[in-house]
């Protein structure tokens, strides 16, 4: 069972007043805590300070708000509490990958990469890896059986936000590997995204598989990475939102395919 069960009431209340002011003490005064006991636990359980994880739900919705209404950006970044449409934009650009304007036109585009994928014929099948330093290896399986693509990458939070520091896609369960990964500290996170989806339901992945690493892998010029056993997972309530556009990594990917 998971320690800190009332992290999840707050993670709900979060949800419920995402529109409100929520300073650190509203949060902790919410379960009785105080304030350095509540940061302390909640990131020990979600692996983020608490309004680090409130800041990326109201980057979420403003995902939300640009593919599922009219509102302009500004309006958008007013609603979610940027005063500054330039922070706003700066903020959500780092985070998702791309401009909010950007992200709203990407729907259609969104269609036809995934589409191109499916397409493909020639995928590079990876093989175990052999032991190396600054290697990290391992293989993906799944509680729930799908056809599609899977992205995986290696971030510096445990959070898929911004740029993967290195990433891939695969066309199947099985193996992955990152290879000449420099030294440093850094999370392991997939998500999957079945042929039948739509665009919408992989730029705002409420219900794709994932995983991710909420203990960091050390990787070292000398060491051996141990061998990385991972396992997708419909979302649970305390997984942070996938915030970096699925379809910017699928045409990354694809720009990366031989001509």
């Amino acid at each position: 069972m998971d320690r800190y069960t009332e992290i999840d009431e707050v993670i709900a209340y979060i949800h419920r007043h995402l529109d409100e002011p929520l300073p650190l003490s509203r949060l902790a005064n919410h379960v009785a805590y105080s304030q350095y006991h509540f940061a302390r636990i909640f990131k020990e359980r979600i692996g983020l300070p608490p309004l680090y994880y409130v800041s990326t739900m109201r980057l979420q919705r403003a995902k939300d708000l640009l593919l599922r209404t009219n509102m302009s950006v500004r309006d958008i970044g007013l609603e979610i509490g940027q005063q500054s449409l330039g922070t706003f934009s700066t903020r959500f650009t780092e985070r998702v990958g791309v401009s909010p304007s950007e992200f709203r036109e990407t729907a259609q585009l969104a269609e036809n990469r995934l589409r191109s994928l499916q397409q493909l014929t020639e995928w590079t099948r990876l093989h175990p890896a052999p032991e190396r330093p600054m290697t990290i290896a391992g293989t993906i399986e799944s509680t729930e059986p799908f056809q599609g693509v899977i992205l995986i990458g290696l971030f510096p939070k445990p959070i898929p936000e911004g740029l993967p520091l290195y990433g891939t896609l695969l066309p199947s369960l099985g193996h992955f590997c990152f290879t000449n990964v420099k030294p440093g500290t850094y999370y392991l996170m997939a998500t999957s995204v079945a042929w039948g989806m739509q665009a919408m339901d992989f730029l705002l992945p409420y219900e794709t598989l994932r995983t991710r690493s909420k203990k960091p892998i050390i990787v070292t010029s000398t060491a051996i990475v141990p061998h990385q056993q991972v396992t997708l997972h419909v979302p649970h309530p305390d997984d942070p939102p996938i915030l970096i556009s699925l379809s910017l990594l699928m045409n990354r990917f694809i720009q990366r395919l031989p001509q």
